[in-house]
């Protein structure tokens, strides 16, 4: 009776819940629908994440062509500017060496002066023409000395520079003689626009010490 009773439950069952099954499967489709979100979105997420990378390989090549071609004009400079120098230091004394060539040309007139074959009654002669080439001489330098910012230094009674004079000795003070002045000049200084190129050697007074 048992055994009998069992499936007359069950048909009670369906009877009373008809929409049992109905609700199951709909639930499972329900649930099955689902799924294809949770399995589109991350193939969403992984093409913008490959977009992106893109984007940013392309930026990246593009600040790379960009730093390349920046370095290439400044290594252009670079050079440019080292050969701009290197010419400066080559030609840059070539206005100074062209007028000293005048002076050269003077100076090898004035020697022509004592050519062989000069008879005693010229050497008067000959003296005059030397000195005449010895001061167009001079006057010569003194004006490419001028013109090249070249400045002879003339320190006597001056107060002793060790930036500008070389000292040689010293002497006693005077009358009249200040010490630590400059008295005496052994060999000119020069400046050059403004700047020592060679110390003048000089000799600087001292106040003199008392015998006791």
């Amino acid at each position: 009776m048992s055994c009998c009773s069992a499936p007359g439950l069950r048909g009670l069952v369906r009877e009373l819940h008809p929409f049992s099954t109905a609700t199951q499967r709909t639930a499972g489709e329900d649930c099955s629908s689902e799924d294809p979100p949770d399995v589109l979105g991350p193939s969403l997420a992984e093409q913008a994440l490959r977009l992106k990378a893109v984007k940013l390989e392309k930026e990246a090549q593009d600040l790379i062509l960009r730093y390349q071609r920046a370095f290439a004009d400044c290594e252009n400079v670079r050079i440019r500017t080292q050969r701009c120098v290197e010419d400066a230091k080559i030609f840059g004394i070539q206005s100074f060496c062209k007028d000293l060539v005048e002076v050269a040309d003077i100076l090898e007139k004035t020697a022509e002066c004592f050519s062989e074959g000069v008879k005693p009654e010229d050497h008067k002669l000959i003296l005059e023409k030397v000195f005449q080439g010895l001061s167009l001489l001079e006057a010569k330098l003194k004006s490419v000395f001028a013109k090249h910012g070249l400045e002879k230094m003339t320190p006597i009674g001056d107060k002793y520079d060790p930036h500008k004079h070389e000292l040689i000795c010293h002497m006693p003070a005077g009358v009249g003689v200040q010490p630590g002045t400059v008295t005496l000049v052994q060999q000119d200084g020069y400046k050059l626009h403004g700047r020592t190129i060679r110390l003048a050697q000089v000799e600087v007074a001292v106040e003199s010490q008392r015998r006791l």
